[in-house]
């Protein structure tokens, strides 16, 4: 049965190691994904922090990794001497995340990355977000005639519509999440399809060597 993977990272690794308990192996995760459920693509949404990077959002479905690491070593080179300690730290952690994505490219995963936007809120902080769940949620209809079956790495609710349009026209639906951060109405949804993310830890949690 010919399918593909759709991954929420927002969604799905919410908290990361703090909320787990574990840390994940993403190399591990696509080899799960590829042994268990022959995904012959894995599709991973998520967003990246580009600071003033000119990402054109009419020309470019993803983020360029490469170029993006490029303009901030030059960001840090040319500003570097005027930035704060906490600044600097910030950038280097971003760095550090990008050069994850290009691991993950390595792996084996198709990534579509959007810009993480800052919104000013009533009480006066600044939020930080990059929902793509409209994106996964278009490429789950783009690339609808090209699978049988979709595994979805997320819980969020917002993707039942979608769901249902595929097991109506005859997709098989199977639900990989993490039970307590899954909507009700998805659980309802997969049914016998619903799969915990929390018991494969065994399969997918880093070890170090």
């Amino acid at each position: 049965m010919k399918t593909f993977a759709f991954i929420d990272a927002s969604n799905l690794f919410y908290g990361g190691v703090k909320s787990l308990g574990w840390k994940i192996d993403y190399q591990k995760l696509l080899v799960y994904l590829q042994r268990k459920y022959n995904a012959e693509r894995i599709l991973y949404f998520g967003g990246v922090e580009i600071h003033k990077f000119p990402y054109d959002y009419l020309q470019n479905e993803t983020v360029p990794l490469k170029e993006l690491v490029e303009y901030l070593l030059a960001l840090i080179e040319k500003e570097g001497p005027k930035l704060t300690e906490a600044m600097l730290l910030l950038l280097n952690r971003h760095l550090q995340r990008i050069r994850f994505y290009l691991k993950l490219e390595q792996f084996g995963y198709e990534l579509y990355l959007k810009p993480v936007k800052l919104y000013e809120q009533e009480d006066g902080l600044t939020k930080r977000k990059a929902n793509c769940d409209v994106d996964m949620a278009f490429y789950l209809m783009k690339e609808k005639d090209s699978f049988e079956r979709a595994v979805i790495l997320s819980g969020d609710g917002d993707f039942l519509p979608v769901l249902k349009h595929l097991r109506e026209n005859g997709k098989e639906v199977i639900v990989l999440a993490r039970a307590k951060r899954t909507a009700r109405e998805i659980k309802q949804f997969a049914g016998g399809k619903f799969r915990d993310f929390i018991k494969l830890e065994k399969d997918i949690k880093f070890r170090e060597k």
